[in-house]
């Protein structure tokens, strides 16, 4: 019986992949490097321009890698050879020699630990926006600054003097010592006659002197609302009214923020405001919805 063995050729593997060898070690690290900077950018700094581009150079480096070791560093070139059976332990040994020279370029620990490094970081890089998606990022969406007693202030933590805003103008304020990031924090404020208010009768109080806050975040696409179209001429103009400049949809200020145009589809949520005993805007409680989105009052 006759038996085939394959036998190497040409220059021994070690000398001819070695720098192969090497160049796929530092492409591995680069592509742990790379992953490990996407977490860290994801935590310290989550700008998408940047987090995109520490994903794709992992990606990047890890293709590269495996293409050089699947084109130089795993031997591709095999000799057949016909040969009788072996049946001398001398001739076992040869064999066992050349199959042993075959593997001589490739150190199985190292790349088992660059290859499963690089993986590791890898995957957990793609899994980390998942911590966003959780029931945490719902409670802090939900979450509202405002409270009865708290101080209504300018971008300058200014306290806002209700005396100060006439009939027709808009002010935005915040809520004092909070984050004025928070999507809840910004109220837009305006002034309208009293006899022109029809709110529900249970927000009859909200409103001191003619003075209305809503929410300043459309509930369209989140946009801010900064518009406010006051009538000049009462018989034929249309009544007063906050206008999103982003897709144009309109609110009524004096009806309890009711859309009255464009494609959001819910009011403004309301906030009720007082005056404190120094003549200050303060709030009277929190928001009658939920500020944001159309979206996510359907989800409720």
């Amino acid at each position: 019986m006759r038996r085939r063995r394959a036998l190497p050729a040409g220059p021994p593997l070690r000398e001819r992949d070695r720098r192969a060898e090497n160049l796929t070690l530092v492409l591995l690290l680069c592509t742990t490097l790379a992953g490990a900077g996407f977490i860290a950018l994801y935590f310290a700094k989550p700008d998408t321009q940047f987090l995109g581009a520490a994903l794709g150079l992992a990606l990047v480096f890890l293709a590269a890698a495996c293409l050089v070791a699947g084109k130089r560093v795993v031997p591709q070139i095999e000799v057949e050879k016909e040969r009788p059976e072996l049946e001398h332990l001398q001739e076992q040994d040869e064999v066992l020699a050349v199959i042993a020279q075959g593997g001589e370029g490739v150190s199985r620990k190292r790349f088992l630990l660059a290859g499963g490094g690089a993986v590791g970081v890898l995957g957990a890089a793609l899994l980390t926006p998942v911590l966003s998606c959780g029931p945490e990022a719902n409670r802090i969406l939900s979450r509202s600054p405002w409270r009865r007693g708290r101080l209504l202030v300018t971008e300058r933590d200014e306290p806002i003097a209700a005396a100060g805003i006439v009939v027709g103008e808009l002010v935005t304020a915040f809520p004092e010592g909070a984050d004025k990031e928070d999507i809840a924090s910004p109220v837009i404020v305006v002034r309208v006659r009293p006899d022109e208010l029809d709110l529900p009768a249970e927000r009859r109080g909200w409103a001191p002197d003619g003075l209305v806050a809503y929410s300043k975040i459309c509930t369209h696409a989140g946009c801010a609302v900064s518009e406010y179209r006051y009538p000049l001429y009462d018989p034929t103009a249309p009544g007063p009214a906050v206008v999103c400049p982003c897709h144009y949809s309109t609110f009524s200020v004096t009806d309890g923020g009711r859309r009255i145009f464009g494609p959001a589809g819910r009011a403004l949520p309301q906030l009720p405001i007082e005056v404190d005993g120094d003549g200050n805007l303060v709030a009277a409680g929190d928001f009658s919805g939920r500020p944001g989105p159309s979206w996510w009052g359907v989800r409720q």
